[in-house]
């Protein structure tokens, strides 16, 4: 990590779980970091978890990564402050449980302008930062194994994730998508999609938890994987890393 001391990483959905474990371990590996979440309060608690002289590094900041003003405005005071954006983990998510034939269209809409729109916004921004600056970046799309299958019925059980696993298939697809517009536009900035299985965080259904029981990761496995992407040497990228548990199933 040596060439990311005091380089400034974004991470979205930085509250709880796996966004809040990377923005933990980036802050612990020398970066400057800004915590973006609509409940930026829990940032803040982050905060007080790090070592006194750590502190500092990690900046709390309301974003809504579905809304393009909101966006817009996270990153204009992160340029205005800290000058760029070296690195971007889009880990902000959502998945309501339903069913595809009768939920309310609405809430199917907000996870897909969450989980799909909200990476495009962020990455826009970021990758402006790096392009102006002709600087080598890295993005990050933490994905899911939902993005490279879809949950299997059972007799009388049907799955309960709706469009979720549509949207985590549309962050494979983009994480392709920007790895082809990088190598074509010249620059030399890194993607990579970061997989997991079942990971024991908020927004894991009852359904899931029930059917699982032990076998889950923790958010801190996820955050271990990123550290390592980013870590690689610069002729070294790493396009996909699926991390399961030990006797996932899925």
């Amino acid at each position: 990590m040596e060439r990311w001391q005091n380089r400034v990483a974004v991470v979205t959905g930085a509250s709880s779980g796996i966004g809040s474990a990377i923005a933990k371990d980036l802050v612990l590996a020398g970066m400057t970091v800004v915590g973006l979440a609509r409940r930026v309060d829990r940032v803040k608690e982050l905060q007080k978890e790090l070592p006194a002289e750590k502190r500092g590094k990690l900046f709390a900041l309301y974003c809504d990564v579905g809304n393009e003003s909101s966006v817009n405005e996270a990153f204009d005071w992160i340029i205005q402050k800290l000058g760029a954006i070296d690195v971007l983990v889009n880990n902000a998510g959502t998945l309501q449980s339903g069913y595809l034939v009768d939920m309310n269209p609405s809430v199917m809409q907000q996870v897909l302008q969450t989980n799909i729109m909200g990476i495009v916004l962020c990455t826009q921004r970021a990758v402006r930062s790096m392009r102006e600056r002709k600087f080598d970046g890295h993005v990050v799309l933490i994905n899911s194994i939902l993005g490279h299958k879809t949950m299997t019925a059972t007799e009388g059980v049907a799955p309960d994730v709706n469009v979720y696993p549509p949207s985590k298939h549309a962050v494979t697809a983009l994480a392709e998508g920007y790895r082809q517009e990088f190598f074509g536009l010249g620059t030399r900035i890194k993607i990579t999609s970061v997989s997991p299985g079942v990971v024991d965080t908020e927004i894991l259904p009852d359904s899931i938890r029930e059917a699982i029981k032990d076998r889950m990761l923790h958010s801190e496995d996820i955050a271990q994987g990123v550290l390592y992407a980013i870590a690689t040497p610069p002729h070294v990228q790493v396009h996909e890393l699926i991390i399961k548990p030990l006797g996932e199933t899925m």
